[in-house]
């Protein structure tokens, strides 16, 4: 988890994008869909597309697949496989029928295309009435053509290829996505899955995040604690022990050497690099559990279950830095890729100046301050990789106090790092967080899974250029390409990592794959359907949100009457019901506000080309009952200092769903928006309590909390700006109810009237649990 530097980070995220200069006008960030002339329905769009003469051709179970040579015919086996899991016919490589078929070339002697790209992944693809045939001078080259073949023919096209030519290469090199395995950990077959997924989107490195506070991943044979007693922890709260006797549950997981090279030959066979990635000198609580000799205190430390950032740091001896390098002997021995990635991000520097022994040590080195002495490490680890035939990538920190000169920053805590260093002469790939963070929210959906509310929409991801216009053309070379970032605090599911990472996945490959100028988001709106098609054919579950019907209402409830308004965040068309009939492409289509009298339930559903694009309507029940009554995801936070929003799950049961609840774990406050009071004499609050497992390092300060006056503190209800006087207070129990939650009734004052905003908040420190909120009623 990345909390750093918050008041920028909230700060960025309250504007869209700055517009590039190097952003031609012929994108098209604008809602909704629209098919550019010309576009074929394939992500990510290719560079060049001719549309030829002639009827195209038709793929069939009846048509032929050839290929002369091993790679050929192993991509051509490839394209087979695909084919028939995105829901297309199976082809049987090798049959030659007289009806004409597919054929991959492979041909070294010649360039594929004309395009000024990398060569070893540009092709050509031919469709025409007799045919279709897949040139490349590379493997790499043909698998991409195949894969962009396999679309064509899949999503709804019902095997037509048309005629048409595609020259086609990336635009970059590096085409990334890092999945953090530390926070949870993924099977190999799920790690496959998202590998295939990659592959289909022309995404080429996976950048592997296998060590943190909360977790060491790989088997380190030289070093066996670091798996025995790096890899489990006791997760927070009742998630940690059993239900029934109460023992801990232990959450634990690693990748043997076996396994590791399990993954890296499965993701070479799809052209995929894995980079490994080691942090150092922080997030390294779970490798001083292991061997305590390697930290900075003599207080015994364990893997933890909580998030943030933690003041664990290596520490600086010589016999450190020789663990450091065994270790990364062993990495480079395993991951033939030519970059290892060191961290080098989130280091707080509190036990490196508290400790005499370290300012000893920075005195022996040279080192003037902290930034120099984390500089000096990633200098040595570089060396020692370039003895070893290998680059250092690190996060944008290892900027700071002196940058090695073949080192390549990754750029998260925005673009500047990365455009300091690439002014510099230092490759770069973009990764900000402001775009590039998959465990952001995609949606203000309450059907949003547990993640950070700070919101990283489809049009925002599509919209990140790489290229900072201000960088001078002489380097944007250094610019190697961007990449997704999957942190996982709050993916503890294989369905939730899905849908985090689909669809914005697909707007991250068509960035990093095609052209500025075959950018756009409303033809890519108009080309996502039919990738949503193959999702399911593949078995993903991603995200329905996007999709999904958001409803907001005005009511009056007095009159008894509600106005509804609809909307799809992407612009899609909505028709609805109000009859209790199906929602399907007869239905109304919403163009204005709906008025109508209570109960009255609205189902609503976002259209493309006549076929509904979420599994199911959204449903929304209006009743007398329901005007009086807020969910939490329907209240906003208090105004004022200290905001850190996020959507958090109860800590059990162990097993099974458990409920969300979006909470600012700065101040414990709520604040119902124009709630009319008039005639309302008790406020109803369900409230619960949850684990507080955040360390804030250097933004602890920004927590607040309201001082108890009672043992278990008061939930204070009040008006306004929520700094005035209590109109209410309940005091807190000491316990809760089976369930783990209590129903809190708070007597207003009778002399309320009109709207005005409520704000309900709970005193006392919010650790070690803190108060959510789940529902609040009105009663008159």
């Amino acid at each position: 988890m990345r909390l750093v530097s918050l008041a920028p980070l909230l700060l960025s995220m309250a504007f869209a994008p700055m517009a590039l200069a190097n952003d031609p006008p012929a994108i098209d960030n604008a809602p909704g869909p629209q098919l550019r002339s010309g576009s074929v329905m394939v992500i990510p769009a290719p560079a060049q597309v001719h549309r030829t003469t002639g009827e195209g051709f038709t793929i069939t179970a009846a048509t032929s697949l050839q290929a002369e040579g091993t790679a050929a015919r192993r991509v051509a086996a490839q394209f087979a496989d695909l084919l028939a899991r995105s829901g297309g016919p199976t082809l049987v490589p090798g049959k030659v029928t007289a009806q004409g078929g597919v054929r991959f070339v492979l041909d070294r002697s010649a360039p594929a295309t004309r395009l000024p790209a990398t060569p070893d992944e540009r092709y050509v693809l031919e469709s025409t009435a007799r045919g279709i045939t897949v040139r490349a001078t590379s493997e790499a080259g043909l698998f991409y053509g195949a894969t962009t073949l396999a679309q064509l023919a899949t999503g709804g096209s019902n095997g037509l290829v048309p005629a048409v030519r595609i020259e086609d290469a990336p635009r970059f090199t590096w085409r990334g996505l890092m999945l953090d395995s530390a926070r949870h950990f993924q099977s190999l077959d799920e790690i496959k899955q998202v590998l295939d997924a990659m592959a289909a989107h022309k995404l080429n490195t996976f950048h592997w995040h296998l060590t943190d506070d909360q977790g060491w991943r790989m088997e380190i044979k030289r070093y066996p604690k670091l798996t025995e007693v790096g890899s489990c922890r006791i997760p927070a709260g009742d998630g940690g022990h059993d239900a029934v006797t109460g023992a801990p549950r232990p959450y634990c997981g690693f990748y043997t050497q076996q396994q590791i090279r399990e993954v890296i030959a499965y993701a070479a066979a799809l052209h995929i690099q894995v980079i490994p990635e080691i942090d150092v000198p922080g997030h390294a609580t779970a490798a001083i559990a292991a061997y305590p000799g390697l930290g900075v205190l003599d207080t015994p430390l364990q893997p933890l279950s909580e998030w943030g950032v933690f003041p664990n740091l290596f520490n600086t001896e010589e016999s450190t830095f020789i663990f450091l390098e065994n270790v990364l002997e062993e990495v480079i021995d395993l991951f033939p890729a030519a970059y290892v990635h060191v961290g080098g991000d989130e280091a707080v520097k509190d036990q490196w100046i508290a400790s005499a022994r370290v300012q000893q040590r920075m005195k022996e080195l040279g080192a003037t301050d902290e930034m120099q002495m984390q500089s000096h490490l990633i200098k040595r680890l570089e060396t020692f990789l370039e003895q070893h035939d290998r680059r250092l990538i690190g996060w944008d920190e290892i900027l700071e106090g002196g940058l090695p000169p073949q080192a390549t920053v990754m750029s998260w805590r925005g673009t500047e790092g990365g455009l300091k260093a690439a002014s510099e002469g230092h490759d770069v790939v973009m990764s900000p967080v402001t775009d590039m963070y998959m465990d952001y929210l995609q949606t203000a959906s309450p059907n949003e899974p547990p993640g950070r509310p700070l919101l990283t929409t489809l049009a925002r991801t599509y919209a990140f250029e790489p290229v900072p216009a201000t960088l001078a053309a002489d380097k944007q070379h250094h610019i190697l390409g961007l990449q997704a970032n999957m942190f996982t605090e709050h993916t503890r599911t294989p369905a939730r990592l899905q849908h985090n990472l689909f669809p914005r996945l697909a707007a991250v490959a068509e960035t990093g794959w095609s052209p500025v100028q075959q950018r756009d988001f409303r033809d890519f709106l108009a080309r996502l359907p039919a990738q949503l098609e193959r999702y399911r054919a593949w078995g993903l579950a991603y995200a329905q949100t996007p999709f999904e019907v958001t409803v907001d209402h005005q009511d009056d409830r007095r009159s008894g009457s509600v106005q509804v308004h609809l909307a799809n965040p992407l612009g899609y068309e909505v028709r609805y019901r109000t009859d209790g009939q199906p929602v399907n492409a007869d239905a109304t289509l919403y163009t204005s506000p709906l008025q109508a009298t209570v109960p009255v339930t609205v189902q609503a559903a976002a259209f493309f080309n006549g076929q509904p694009l979420a599994a199911a309507p959204t449903q929304t029940a209006y009743t007398a009952r329901s005007l009086l009554t807020r969910r939490d995801d329907e209240l906003l936070t208090c105004p004022g200092p200290g905001q850190l929003l996020l959507r958090l799950e109860d800590d059990g049961p162990a097993d099974g769903p458990r409920a969300v609840f979006n909470v600012n774990i700065f101040t414990p406050c709520w604040r119902w928006a124009d709630a009319d009071l008039t005639g309302i004499r008790t406020l109803k609050v369900r409230a619960g309590r949850i684990p507080y497992y955040f360390q804030l390092a250097h933004d602890e300060p920004q927590r607040k909390f309201e001082a108890a006056t009672r043992p278990h503190g008061e939930m204070k209800i009040r008006r306004g700006d929520c700094s005035g006087p209590a109109l209410a207070e309940v005091p807190l129990p000491a316990s809760l109810g089976a369930d783990g939650f209590v129903t809190l009734d708070a007597t207003l004052p009778k002399r309320l009237t009109g709207k005005g905003d409520l704000c309900i908040n709970f005193t006392g420190d919010t650790r070690p649990a803190m108060w959510v909120l789940d529902e609040v009623t009105l009663a008159e």
